[in-house]
């Protein structure tokens, strides 16, 4: 069984202005704005919400399947990836349009100018999931995760129409979207994935109550942050995991894709939602404490130290006989 993650691809490049903006700006001449800041330093991140997934489970010994568009600079990401156990195969290369990227400049205050080029990732809605199925074989699931717009939703309506169990996880695209879109990506799904905000954003925009929305979809995971996981399920009782404790919290981004790549990887191997929450967990911890998406590393026996230390020996044993 395959395991499709679909979403944006990206680079990110982070700068530092160690002044203020706010002290180069004129209130009333900013209808004439022209103003450059020297930076400090330069930091460029591999970045997009499912080659950050892949990598995840890729540190975990699942091979997942990475489906998104990206430029012709792709080629150094995709060489990091492949180096990694994820297949880059089916990736689509567009040959006009560069990778998606976001620019961004944090002065001293953490204000920010940030810029977002969608670029290649527009191009995620050329790609058709069923000769991807026919090379890789049945997915178990496929990941719908934050894209170009026209592409999330034809990968969610080409699901529906094949039978491919899938994941929604809209995300960053959620407060762009309208509420027609959201339930056309929701409904149907055997999981959704979301942070306690965007649960809520789901339920105003879609007019849903959180009741309806759990007729609509097999099961809702929601992220709380520091306060863990819940996981609501039709006809079975909520599931409530608090997060791995001992976190020495550097920096966020990525966090939330690393918990998913734990959960996917747990229910790859067969656990029940508890146990593949606090994989997820325990991995999402790994990421948080490190500058960077994909710059955390561990070996086996370490990742399941840390399970033992956070869920106890009966957790870390059976995470073990799928790492060790």
């Amino acid at each position: 069984m395959s395991l499709l993650i679909c979403g944006s691809i990206a680079t990110d490049h982070l700068m530092s202005f160690g002044g203020r903006f706010r002290d180069s700006l004129v209130v009333e001449q900013l209808d004439k704005l022209a103003v450059s800041f020297l930076v400090d330093d330069l930091e460029i991140r591999r970045g997009g919400v499912a080659p950050n997934m892949c990598f995840g489970l890729s540190r975990l010994g699942v091979r997942p399947v990475l489906v998104g568009a990206a430029g012709e600079d792709f080629n150094d990401y995709r060489s990091w990836l492949d180096r990694h156990g994820v297949d880059c195969s089916f990736v689509h290369v567009s040959e006009t349009r560069h990778t998606a990227r976001f620019v961004c400049t944090t002065d001293s205050s953490m204000a920010q100018f940030a810029s977002f080029y969608p670029g290649a990732m527009s191009e995620a809605r050329l790609i058709e999931l069923a000769p991807i199925v026919a090379r890789v074989g049945d997915p178990e699931f496929v990941l719908i995760a934050a894209d170009d717009p026209e592409g999330m939703l034809r990968h969610t309506r080409e699901c529906r129409q094949r039978g491919y169990p899938f994941i929604a996880d809209p995300s960053q695209q959620l407060a762009f979207s309208d509420g027609e879109l959201i339930r056309d990506l929701v409904d149907g799904a055997a999981y959704l994935f979301s942070n306690e905000y965007e649960s809520h954003m789901i339920e105003a925009k879609t007019g849903w109550s959180a009741d309806e929305i759990l007729q609509r979809v097999g099961t809702q995971v929601t992220t709380l942050g520091a306060d863990g996981v819940r996981i609501m399920s039709r006809g079975a009782d909520v599931v409530e995991v608090k997060a791995a404790p001992g976190v020495a919290a550097v920096e966020p981004t990525g966090v939330g894709d690393a918990f998913r790549a734990g959960f996917l990887a747990a229910l790859q191997w067969g656990f029940g939602h508890e146990r593949a929450a606090q994989v997820g967990c325990v991995l999402a911890a790994y990421v948080v404490e490190t500058v960077g998406t994909q710059e955390y590393s561990f070996s086996h026996p370490q990742f399941v130290e840390r399970v033992h230390s956070a869920y106890g020996e009966q957790a870390a044993s059976e995470v073990a006989s799928h790492l060790v």
